[in-house]
């Protein structure tokens, strides 16, 4: 009797016609229907199964389309394949079904059931190691429901969707239904020119819209950079403690990857013997210093000596509310040595992935062939126009101008709670821009793993400043406090049970709120 699991697989898709043609092929693939063997003829298959023969006919035509059976006019449908050779394997056998009676060696039964071998290149598996470090770095503990200071940019209330949407809307009306391939991988034409303008008017960067290239995030420029001008042999600088995902992206090249010291001042500049650095002059992340003039000039004079080059991570210098942005390590390069790298993911919303890169000439072509591989026309060319639209119609400034209030009276809030109640547990570092606040632990470690876990299970949480360690080995413990998606009720809220854990653990006396006053030098 001719037996396929038809009725299962009926049961896990619903269709008949799909049902019949994988109970069909699982029959060829596990060797049940072995080839050369007749199936049956449409009107026999579909009496069986009580099908109609149109159901029938469109199966066989998919099981022939793809190799499994062959037809012949007046001779009927056969298994692909002559008598006694292997049956045709199957593209992908996951859920295929067992039918009673199927022969199969104990071989091949244990052969099916292992996974298949897989052999990553060398690039893959140093990308995958380096990738696992990452996984869960930012996330909240499992069930966690109170006030979280991990930073995620600015939530949900800052950005204005509607507007936003708006003006997304009305660019794909420009652009219509029909396909256009005059977009290229660098992205919007018109958008780069806006992005220029704005470097030279705000930044003070003489660079044009030809130098500018879109990128889907600041993250991405950092990759592409990295598989340019390292691999095995060479070796990056990056700061630290620093961006966790700059060391991902080195650690992918196969290049060796030093560790340099930050302090009050930002990075300290070294003569390395490396070919590559990465670093965030005008706010160091995360601590949040910046990098003083005399070090900007040494950082491009070693990297003049050195025919090195530096990556400019500018991520969110629009935040600042004590007057002018600190100028750029790129403003100040005669040489070209500089590439810039920019995103409005921090300033709008992690979801918007636009980011820049402003390259010098040498790089420009490399640069455009290398994002070509993996962008051949740009992505979310509709969101680039509106962009463009938004700065130059003024949207994106009142934006701004709106977040930096809001932001800068969070920040004072939080900061209010670490230097008055929290003083004598943290010394946070100056900054007066932001969407996050770092600090060091004045204690011992053990106090510090203590009331961090006391903390969590009062319902007040923050990130971990060992996440952004580049080095191995013992270091100062300290805490990075995100406060751009709370509201100001919540960081008090938060504030407050961190103290409340820090007296119950006598870290600090009883009824000690510290002077409520702060230091207001933001």
């Amino acid at each position: 009797m001719f037996q396929i699991p038809y009725e299962t697989r009926l049961s896990e898709c619903g269709s008949k016609h799909l049902a019949l043609y994988q109970a069909l092929r699982d029959g060829i693939v596990s060797g049940l229907l072995e080839p050369g063997t007749r199936l049956p003829s449409t009107r026999q298959l579909a009496g069986l199964y009580r099908l109609s023969r149109g159901s029938v006919s469109l199966a066989y035509e998919m099981l022939a389309a793809e190799g499994y059976v062959r037809t012949g006019i007046g001779q009927g449908t056969f298994v692909a394949g002559r008598p006694g050779s292997l049956p045709p394997a199957a593209p992908a056998l996951q859920g295929a079904s067992r039918v009673p009676g199927e022969a199969q060696t104990e071989a091949g039964a244990e052969a099916a059931s292992r996974p298949p071998k897989l052999e990553l290149s060398a690039w893959g598996e140093r990308v995958n190691r380096a990738a696992g470090k990452l996984i869960g770095r930012y996330a909240d503990p499992p069930g966690f429901a109170g006030v979280s200071f991990v930073p995620r940019g600015m939530g949900e209330k800052g950005f204005p969707w509607m507007e936003w949407k708006a003006a997304v809307s009305a660019q794909w009306r420009k652009l219509g239904p029909g396909a256009d391939n005059r977009w290229t991988t660098e992205g919007s034409e018109r958008l780069r020119r806006v992005i220029a303008e704005r470097l030279g008017r705000e930044r003070g960067i003489r660079c044009s819209a030809d130098d500018v290239v879109i990128t889907g995030g600041s993250m991405q420029a950092i990759a592409i950079v990295s598989q340019l001008l390292l691999e095995a042999g060479r070796t990056a600088v990056v700061e630290d403690p620093g961006y966790p995902g700059i060391g991902f992206a080195v650690h992918g090249t196969g290049a060796a990857l030093e560790p340099a010291g930050v302090d009050e001042e930002g990075i300290v500049p070294q003569d390395w013997r490396a070919d590559l650095l990465f670093v965030t002059p005008t706010r160091q992340f995360p601590t949040g210093a910046v990098l003083r003039l005399e070090r900007r000039l040494a950082l491009l004079d070693w990297a003049s000596r050195r025919e090195s080059w530096i990556v400019e991570d500018d991520y969110d210098s629009d935040f600042r509310w004590g007057g002018r942005p600190i100028e750029p390590l790129k403003s100040l390069d005669r040489e070209g040595r500089v590439v810039y790298v920019g995103s409005f993911s921090r300033t709008m919303r992690s979801e918007i992935r636009i980011g820049y890169v402003v390259l010098p000439p040498a790089l420009r072509e490399p640069f455009v062939r290398a994002k070509r591989l993996y962008d051949p026309y740009p992505e979310g060319i509709a969101e680039q126009n509106a962009l463009a639209e938004w700065i130059e119609s003024g949207g994106f400034d009142r934006h701004l101008r709106r977040m930096r209030r809001i932001c800068h009276k969070l920040q004072m809030r939080l900061r209010l709670g670490l230097e008055g109640p929290l003083a004598a547990l943290f010394e946070t570092v100056p900054s007066d821009a932001g969407l996050a606040l770092f600090a060091y632990w004045r204690g011992d470690e053990a106090d510090y793993r203590r009331l961090r876990e006391r903390s969590r299970e009062r319902g007040a949480f923050w990130q971990d400043g060992s996440r952004y360690r580049m080095a191995d080995g013992p270091a100062r413990p300290s805490a990075l406090f995100g406060f751009a998606h709370l509201e100001e009720e919540e960081i008090a809220a938060g504030i407050e049970r961190i103290r409340q854990a820090a007296v119950e653990l006598k870290l600090i006396p009883h009824g000690d709120h510290g002077d409520q006053g702060g230091s207001n030098h933001a």
